[in-house]
């Protein structure tokens, strides 16, 4: 299962991830928030998830922000969390292979939503 949350940011790109992966049967909770016109503190979902994840309640995360630095930030502080902040194709696969990343980060702001699904679908 993978568990998805963003900030108010990360809101409407969270939507298409969700989509991709309901449209894609893979199983996948939303932590929220579910409207980017409150502001909200990244850090709260970030540990959340990464709680989540550090609890082996779920498999994977998805984390996303503007850029994505600050919530890989905040869940690579978590125990047994491996955050990767991915841009492109090229890194996604490779911070499984090498890194055994087990949450994504993604920037709204600096990934557009078509990139992200092949960013996901890695």
């Amino acid at each position: 299962m993978i568990v998805l949350a963003s900030d108010h940011n990360g809101v409407e790109l969270k939507e298409i991830v969700k989509n991709f992966l309901k449209e894609n049967k893979i199983p996948a909770i939303d932590l929220g928030p579910y409207a980017s016109t409150e502001s909200v503190d990244y850090t709260d979902y970030a540990f959340q998830l990464a709680n989540i994840i550090k609890n082996k309640e779920a498999d994977r995360g998805i984390l996303i922000c503007g850029t994505g630095v600050g919530m890989s930030i905040a869940a690579n502080r978590v125990s047994g969390v491996r955050a990767a902040l991915v841009h492109n194709i090229l890194t996604a696969p490779k911070c499984r292979e090498h890194n055994d990343s087990n949450v994504l980060c993604l920037g709204s702001w600096v990934t557009d939503p078509f990139t992200s699904v092949n960013i996901v679908s890695q």
